[in-house]
């Protein structure tokens, strides 16, 4: 996947840096071998801040779209929740600044992505 394009936004640059970081410590695993309530891709996640409940679906980038409340992993959002689990609070970076956010639940869509690709 190229990215290049996307550096010049400092923003995205961030939160790429943070996905980067948390791959470094990442294992590939079987999905039954991770806790169910852990955020990954295709994750359905309840996240409430002081104004809102929502729900959220982490996707790859090629899938996003807000309008379908479809976060990409790789947008700031994304890269925070991957990895947390429910009762995690995370902080949430958005244009109008940053919001404190706590997964109330997380629902696993069954689609997984082709591990052998990585």
């Amino acid at each position: 996947m190229n990215i290049s394009y996307h550096l010049d936004d400092p923003v995205i640059r961030d939160s790429i840096h943070k996905l980067n970081e948390e791959l470094q410590l990442a294992m590939i695993c079987e999905d039954i071998d991770v806790p169910a309530d852990v955020v990954r891709f295709y994750s359905k996640v309840t996240v409430e801040s002081s104004e809102q409940i929502q729900d959220l679906y982490i996707v790859p980038p090629a899938q996003s779209d807000l309008s379908k409340k479809r976060i990409s992993v790789m947008a700031p959002l994304g890269a925070a929740l991957i990895g947390c689990s429910q009762g995690d609070e995370v902080l949430g970076i958005f244009p109008d600044g940053s919001k404190s956010l706590v997964i109330k639940a997380v629902l696993q869509q069954g689609t997984s992505i082709d591990t052998s690709v990585l």
